[in-house]
């Protein structure tokens, strides 16, 4: 037998809070994409450039960079098909698993991400870090953890 439950509505408060965190997270990400455009990337662009470029041997299989990115597979693949066409990443098989692919950073991706990695940071320090104190970044990293990490074990259920 099903029993209802009532919902629990947000407060005030709690609204107020989840409101302004989704305006925050979509006009941050919003400026941060409108300061890659001169460089021809997106968000998405530049975090796959930074997951190559931190990889070692500057390679992923295209399995775990869908996961460090959170994109479908199917996704990923257009992504890193414009991606190659811009000679910023190229596919490789993989050797142990035929039906296995790499994305590997070409030598013109990992010149873009040092020609743009200072721009983004300074991107993100104006419009994010600089407005916070050094308290209150640290205040705000021990809020966020424990939600980055209830969520982070919640990937793949349903």
């Amino acid at each position: 037998m099903e029993t209802e439950t009532a919902t629990r509505w947000l407060t005030n408060a709690e609204q107020c809070a989840w409101r302004t965190q989704l305006e925050v997270n979509r006009l941050l990400t919003y400026q941060l994409e409108r300061d890659l455009q001169p460089f021809g990337l997106t968000m998405n662009d530049y975090e796959i450039l930074v997951n190559l470029s931190e990889a070692e041997g500057v390679r992923l299989r295209m399995s775990d960079l869908a996961a460090a990115t959170l994109q479908s597979k199917s996704r990923l693949s257009h992504q890193i098909t414009r991606m190659e066409n811009a000679d910023l990443v190229r596919r490789e098989n993989c050797e142990s698993d035929r039906r296995g692919l790499y994305a590997v950073l070409t030598e013109h991706g990992m010149e873009t991400m040092r020609k743009v990695a200072p721009h983004h940071v300074a991107s993100v320090r104006r419009h994010f870090m600089d407005l916070l104190s050094p308290e209150a970044l640290e205040e705000l990293h021990k809020t966020l953890t424990p939600i980055a990490e209830h969520l982070r074990g919640q990937r793949g259920k349903p």
